[in-house]
């Protein structure tokens, strides 16, 4: 819905999207409403909230820029981007709790290049079985946003059966449009003693680094 928005004012690139998420969100009926806080010449920002059985369940802000055509020397600090071993040579994998029925394991395919799922730092590529929208294209954005949102979980180093570590909200940001059915989550969990913590995820498509992903955790006891 925020890429719709942007769209319609020339705004082609979500450059960042913050989600809090303030309840879980029901598999249901849901309502989203998008609004323009400012459209400038070169960006836009933008608030939408999502609606379940009348409560608010997520709050969004949203940064959209203007593309361009920049001509960018060929050699220059920092080049080239890092790139992450492709999906086809990775193993396939999949989360520990998949089961049968609805459920997000059961919506995404994965494959590892490193690591192990749930036991530590680890790099994932995701790819979506379905459409987010049926009857819609899914973009890259999208691609995206749901990939990162595991960024806690495939990194996750304490036991599921003795703790929980919840993400609070996420943040993506991007430097450039993700291309490909595929995304790649490079990421670790850190924690603080204090009952809190954060997940951090480089991502990448096929051609390599496009963006990083952070979440703040809330951790306990079971």
């Amino acid at each position: 819905a925020i890429e719709r928005a942007a769209r319609s004012h020339g705004l082609t690139h979500i450059g960042r999207l913050t989600s809090n998420l303030i309840r879980p969100v029901t598999i249901g009926r849901l309502v989203v409403d998008v609004t323009a806080d400012y459209i400038g010449r070169n960006a836009g920002h933008f608030a939408a909230t999502l609606i379940a059985d009348d409560k608010e369940v997520g709050r969004f802000t949203a940064l959209a820029q203007r593309e361009s055509q920049v001509e960018i020397p060929s050699s220059l600090p920092g080049d080239p981007v890092p790139t992450i071993a492709p999906p086809d040579r990775a193993a396939a994998a999949s989360f520990p709790f998949e089961r049968d029925g609805l459920g997000y394991a059961n919506l995404v395919e994965t494959r590892i290049v490193k690591g192990t799922m749930f036991n530590g730092p680890s790099t994932v590529w995701f790819r979506m079985r379905h459409p987010l929208v049926a009857g819609e294209e899914t973009s890259g954005y999208q691609r995206v946003a749901v990939a990162a949102d595991s960024g806690n979980g495939i990194s996750a180093a304490l036991d599921f059966q003795k703790y929980l570590f919840v993400n609070c909200d996420l943040t993506i940001n991007l430097f450039r449009r993700p291309i490909g059915e595929w995304i790649c989550l490079q990421a670790q969990t850190l924690f603080g003693g204090n009952g809190c913590g954060l997940a951090e995820s480089a991502l990448y498509d096929e051609a390599g680094l496009v963006g990083r992903a952070t979440q703040s955790l809330a951790v306990r006891l079971r």
